[in-house]
C-alpha cells in the first residue's frame, strides 16, 4: 500500500503510475525513476508537463543526482545490475559486488521527509529482522559484518560498540564525563534540556553543502564528510585543516592544550603554520577497541619503539595524564609522559 511522502495525490496526481511506468526501472535500474523527481530541474520539468508530479508550496525537491556526482559518494549511478530483490545485509557472501541502490536506504511505498528510512528492515531482534528505528542501524547495513567489506574498510559496528574504552556517543552517551572541549549544547552527558551528548552518523558525513539535500549522497571532502577534515601529516593547523573537528569541540582549547598537554605541539608542529601530526594520526573518530580518548594510532605514520611497543597508557577517563610507547616521526616516545 502506497504511504508516506509518495502517497500525497496533491504531489503525485496519478500516484504509482508516476513511478511504474513501463519497463523504466527493469531496464535503467530504480535509481532512474528517482532521479526523475529527486534529480535535475529538467528532468523534473519533463514529470510536471507530463501530469505526473505537483510541485509548489514548501515542497522543494533537491538535485540528489547532482550529489550523486560528487568526487565521495555512495555508488548509486555507478553500480548497476548488482542489487538483489531478497538480498541480506550485511552481506553474507563474500564477493558479493558492493553497491548502493536507493532502495537499500529508502523504501518508496513508506518515506516521508520525518522518517526518510522507514520501513528499512535491518536491526535484529532475536531470530527476527525488522525494521530499524535509528540512523546508524541502517548504516550498520553496509558498514559493519558485511561478509564483502573492502580490504580498507573496518567495521563501524565494531567501532561504536559502547563496551568499547571509548566511542564517539551515537549508540549510547560517552565513557569520559568530562570532555573539556565540547562546545554548548554538545555535553558529555545530558544533564539539562538542550543538552547534545549523542551524534548521529549524519552529523559528520553527508552534504559538504550546508544548504544541500539531507543524507549521504556524496560530498567534495574525502570520506563523504560535510566539513574538511585533513588526513595526512605535514600540512599546517587551519580552523578549515580541522573543520569537522572544530563543529564539536572548540579550537582555541584545543590549542591551549587544555584536555591534553601536548595538542598545540602535535597539531602544529615545532612552530606554529610549520606541518603538524593530523588528529587523525592518534584517534579514530568512530571508537577505539584498545584505549580511552578515542586513541588509535595510524601505524602507516607511528611506529614501535626501540623496544618493541606501540601502546598508550591512560589515567582515568577525566585525567590529563599518561604515557605513550612508540616511534613516531623519528621520535622517540619510550614513554612519553603527560
Amino acid at each position: 500500500m502506497l504511504q508516506g511522502s509518495h502517497g500525497n495525490r496533491a504531489a503525485l496526481p496519478k500516484t504509482c503510475r508516476a513511478c511504474h511506468r513501463g519497463m523504466t526501472m527493469a531496464l535503467s535500474g530504480e535509481e532512474f525513476t528517482c532521479l526523475a523527481c529527486h534529480g535535475n530541474a529538467a528532468e523534473r520539468g519533463r514529470m510536471i508537463k507530463d501530469g505526473l508530479l505537483r510541485t509548489g508550496g514548501s515542497q522543494q525537491l533537491a538535485d540528489i543526482e547532482a550529489e550523486l556526482r560528487k568526487p565521495y559518494n555512495h555508488p548509486t549511478l555507478t553500480a548497476k545490475g548488482v542489487h538483489r530483490q531478497f538480498e541480506a545485509l550485511p552481506e553474507e557472501v563474500v564477493n558479493a559486488a558492493r553497491h548502493s541502490e536507493c532502495v537499500d536506504c529508502h523504501n518508496p511505498h513508506l518515506t516521508e521527509a520525518a522518517a526518510p528510512f522507514r520501513g528499512i528492515k535491518g536491526r535484529r531482534v532475536g531470530n527476527f529482522i525488522v525494521d530499524v528505528e535509528q540512523e546508524y542501524e541502517l548504516c550498520y547495513k553496509c558498514h559493519s559484518e558485511s561478509a564483502n567489506l573492502p580490504g580498507s574498510a573496518t567495521n563501524k559496528h565494531g567501532e561504536f560498540k559502547p563496551t568499547n574504552p571509548s566511542f564517539h556517543p551515537v549508540e549510547e552517551e560517552g565513557k569520559n564525563t568530562h570532555v573539556i572541549s565540547l562546545k554548548s549544547p554538545y555535553a558529555a552527558k545530558q544533564e539539562k534540556p538542550g543538552d547534545i551528548s549523542r551524534i548521529t552518523c549524519s552529523d559528520c558525513h553527508g552534504s559538504d553543502d550546508p544548504n544541500g539535500p539531507r543524507g549521504p549522497h556524496g560530498s567534495n571532502h574525502q570520506g563523504l564528510l560535510k566539513l574538511n577534515y585533513q588526513m595526512d601529516d605535514g600540512r599546517p593547523e587551519s580552523a578549515y585543516a580541522y573543520e569537522l573537528c572544530y563543529r564539536c569541540h572548540e579550537r582555541s582549547s584545543i590549542l591551549n592544550n587544555e584536555s591534553f598537554t601536548y595538542h598545540a605541539l602535535h597539531i602544529q608542529g615545532r612552530m606554529t603554520g610549520q606541518g603538524g601530526t593530523s588528529c587523525y594520526t592518534c584517534h579514530d573518530a568512530h571508537g577505539s577497541s584498545q584505549y580511552q580518548h578515542l586513541i588509535r594510532f595510524n601505524e602507516d605514520v607511528v611506529k614501535e619503539n626501540a623496544a618493541g611497543k606501540l601502546k598508550y597508557d591512560a589515567q582515568g577517563y577525566s585525567a590529563r595524564h599518561g604515557a605513550c610507547y612508540l616511534t613516531c616521526h623519528g621520535v622517540e616516545h619510550n614513554p612519553k609522559e603527560y
